[in-house]
């Protein structure tokens, strides 16, 4: 048995992880002495051992989509880009980069692109989530310096959540906020968001604000405390759509709490006027002096495990390293430092602009590192046609297929976690370590080695001659260090000595925010959001996260547990809005605007506003046919960050009534005719998918089957049909079908395949799709941590458990993560509202 101190992969929180090995199964806990964390983690950190399997891995390199050898991919890619290079010149490349990636590895990348190629094409999926944020620290403190830590947030008196639903996204770090709460009953909390969300579980006020109105709240905030009166209350809550009253006590108790933080995210980033949003966050802060004191600031929290580690080295097309800009003295500085005369003197294309300029034919090869653009990237459609036609594309990837490594001429098998070695910096500035205990599987190697390799390939061995992540890592700092007077906030001097030993031991370490000598009030005119409804598109829709899954699902949607609470895109949407486009719980529609079609389950939720719509980023074209939201989203970009306005698009929704709906188990999916419309579906030791389409897929059903030689139990009952494929007495496929989604008891349907019912009363009670006798299914899973589901639950309540307290000592339930707390809540306040009622 060996254990590992290391950092969860997912959120920006950058929880500490214990890992356990024993054999081939990884089990982690929470690492009790991690500041981040303190022992908590939630569902997706606790289901990480889960994710350490090889099934769907790149593992070897690959080229025009035949596997090879390290040695020939490296020739290959060093030729093809050189004759780029030497063809169009270094502006026909680009690299685009991930959160996911470790702090060595983006250095390297960004050394490369821009130290050596000599463009600053690098940009990241950080572009989509933080560079608004970025931009407006820049533009305050002159350095892009986040001052806040998470002791802030347990010590202040007012906590203001705006544009972030952090019990979902930020489950650890909220967790703590519940805590700190519990203890200072004095505290306040104030949740800023369209939505009624999780969030609002603990809100002391809740201002549901038009979508994209933020800027106008701050803005009259500020003008309150300095006594100014071109945006009275009176106006504000004209523009943001709120009671005067609400805006008023929000304003009364920021101005007079003691002290005061803003915990702010993708609601406020993923905006055509982002920056300005963020501005007018940190403005009220440094106007009121609620800033660089315990309980204070403006504090926005990443989205990504390393999205402020890209940050720090340059990750981002309009910075140079370690904080350093396009300016004389920083170029020539890190020209210096690097020893090059190739160094990009301007600014890359960002990410939005980058894509456009490989449909344009500009750039002729893209690097893709870690991430999904083909997902990701607002108006999807457009991206893949721009990848498509792009004539070299790289792909540096754990898993073998991805939405985007369907077009990679070359694909390389990068370390997963638990597999690379390296460092990653959370919300907080705080310098944590991934550590490798798995040993690395077939021929993956680590991205920053891949990047070097390339770079040899170039001509560049001498500057990337690095043996182990410890040397990238100590450079660095060097670079933070060097020629650094205390200009810059960013100095990790103390670090850049660090012996190999000294790195593998280096416990979590936040660097200093400084003195901030530039507190910089910038003027912000709100401005509303860049989406038009009209009388075809009259709805506004908002993507976001949700609960247990991660980015574009490539990890996470591979594990059952964590498909339990939510296990295909649903789109919610008021009582008043079901009711006039005709659509009732649980029936699918589609959703469409000028550039795509997405088709999502509806759910009618009464905290949803009238007007708008909202539906999961997640779901992409392994998981779904026609599941990505991004796929409507248009490419309008905030022009100062060029970050996305991912958060409103004008849309219309219409009921989708197909002829039938079933459900498909099998050992293998086979690949569904064009007719179909399916959802994969995470399920142990089977594959499961949700299928739907107005031509039935009973009879391909049974032709397959019949090609593989299988026997068939076929039952066919009025608006019902089923079929079970059998070879030597296992289960190989089963399927249900019928003019609405079957009810099935589908953890009786995943046992058979494990092991076949013997009894002819268990094989008929199969064929329905249900269990024997009167075992009852768990119903939705509430708490995945525990595998808790919605019929044992309301049992419970049913039986006297009143309280989301009583419920965890009963069931365990919201004991863990406590991500849940506010859905027992909601289950709990229904079903006394039912009894009342009766």
């Amino acid at each position: 048995m060996n254990e590992t101190r290391t950092t969860c992969p997912y959120c920006g929180v950058g929880c500490g992880v214990v890992a356990r090995v024993e054999g081939e199964t990884v089990s982690v806990r929470g690492d009790e002495t991690h500041p981040a964390n303190l022992g908590r983690l939630c569902v997706k950190g606790s289901a990480l051992g889960e994710t350490t399997g090889l099934a769907g891995r790149l593992l070897r390199p690959v080229v025009d989509g035949e596997e090879t050898t390290w040695p020939q991919a490296l020739d290959v890619a060093g030729e093809r880009l050189r004759e780029v290079i030497e063809t169009w010149g270094p502006q026909a490349v680009a690299f685009y980069a991930s959160g996911q990636l470790l702090t060595e590895d983006y250095y390297a990348a960004n050394k490369l692109m821009k130290g050596f190629i000599g463009a600053a094409n690098i940009d990241t999926n950080s572009r989509l989530c933080m560079s608004s944020a970025v931009v407006g620290y820049k533009r305050a403190f002159g350095e892009d310096i986040v001052p806040c830590s998470y002791e802030d947030v347990e010590n202040s008196d007012l906590v203001v959540l705006v544009g972030s639903n952090a019990a979902w996204t930020h489950p650890v770090l909220y967790q703590r906020l519940v805590k700190a709460r519990q203890q200072n009953p004095a505290m306040k909390v104030v949740v800023i968001d369209p939505r009624k969300t999780a969030t609002c579980d603990i809100a002391d006020l809740h201002l549901p604000l038009l979508p994209g109105s933020d800027a106008g709240l701050f803005v009259g905030l500020l003008n309150m405390i300095q006594g100014t009166s071109e945006w009275p209350l009176a106006r504000v809550a004209e523009f943001c759509g709120l009671p005067p009253e609400d805006v008023g006590t929000f304003y009364d108790w920021f101005i007079t709490a003691p002290q005061a933080i803003t915990l702010y995210t993708m609601g406020i980033n993923q905006s055509s006027s982002g920056s300005d949003k963020c501005n007018a966050i940190i403005n009220v802060h440094l106007a009121s002096g609620k800033f660089a004191r315990p309980g204070c600031g403006p504090f926005s929290l990443t989205g990504q495990p390393n999205a402020m580690g890209g940050r720090e080295v340059g990750g981002l097309a309009n910075q140079l390293a370690a904080h350093m800009n396009f300016e004389p003295d920083d170029l020539s500085r890190v020209a210096r430092f690097w020893g090059t005369e190739r160094l990009a003197q301007t600014p890359g294309l960002m990410a939005v602009e980058l894509f456009d300029a490989i449909a344009r034919g500009e750039v002729k090869a893209v690097w893709i590192m870690g991430t999904n653009p083909a997902v990701s990237l607002p108006d999807s459609h457009a991206v893949c046609q721009a990848l498509a036609s792009c004539p070299l594309v790289i792909v540096s990837e754990v898993m073998r297929d991805t939405d985007t490594s369907r077009f990679a001429h070359i694909q390389f098998p990068a370390l997963g976690w638990g597999e690379k070695n390296g460092t990653v910096t959370n919300s907080e500035r705080r310098i944590s370590r991934q550590r490798a205990f798995m040993p690395a599987p077939g021929e993956a190697r680590p991205d920053w080695w891949i990047i070097a390799q390339v770079a040899k390939q170039l001509g560049y061995a001498e500057a990337f001659s690095w043996q182990h992540p410890q040397e990238i890592f100590c450079e660095h700092a060097a670079l933070s260090a060097f020629e650094n007077d205390g200009a810059r906030a960013f100095n990790l001097k103390e670090l850049a000595s660090l012996s190999r030993e000294e790195w593998d031991a280096l416990t979590p370490y936040q660097w200093a925010a400084g003195d901030f000598p530039r507190r910089k009030i910038i003027p912000v005119e709100p401005e509303k959001h860049g989406a038009t409804v009209d009388a075809l598109y009259p709805l506004l829709l908002n993507s976001g996260r949700i609960r247990d899954q991660w980015h574009t699902m490539t990890r996470t949607g591979y594990v059952p547990r964590l498909m339990q609470h939510m296990d295909e895109p649903r789109l919610e949407i008021s009582a008043e809005d079901a009711a006039h486009f005709a659509l009732c719980d649980g029936q699918l529609a589609r959703v469409s605007s000028p550039r795509g079609v997405m088709v999502a389950r509806v759910k009618i939720n009464n905290g949803q506003r009238a007007g708008e719509l909202f539906t999961p980023m997640h779901w992409n074209g392994c998981f779904a046919r026609q599941g990505k939201v991004n796929a409507l989203v248009e490419g309008r970009c905030d022009p100062h960050s060029g970050q996305p306005e991912s958060k409103q698009t004008a849309v219309r929704v219409m009921p989708w009534q197909p002829a039938w709906q079933g459900e498909l188990y099998a050992r293998e999916l086979p690949e569904l005719p064009p007719s179909a419309y399916w959802w994969r579906k995470a399920a142990q030791d089977v594959q499961r998918a949700t299928v739907a389409g107005d031509k039935s897929l009973l009879e391909w059903v049974m032709a397959h089957c019949t090609g593989q030689g299988w026997q068939l139990q076929i039952a066919q009952t009025g608006e019902r049909s089923s079929v079970l494929a059998w070879q030597n007495g296992a289960l190989m496929l089963g399927f249900w079908e019928g003019s609405a989604l079957p009810a099935l008891a589908h953890s009786f349907i995943e046992e058979a395949f494990r092991v076949a019912p013997e009894q002819l009363a268990g094989r008929h009670a199969l064929l329905n799709g249900q269990q024997p006798g009167e075992r009852v299914e768990q119903g939705r899973i509430i708490c995945s941590c525990f595998s808790i589901g919605e019929n044992a639950i309301s049992e419970a309540i049913s039986k006297g458990c009143n309280s989301a307290a009583a419920l965890g000592e009963k069931l365990r339930c919201g004991t863990n993560c406590g991500s849940c707390v506010p859905e027992l809540k909601g289950l709990i306040a229904a079903i006394q509202q039912v009894k009342h009622l009766s």
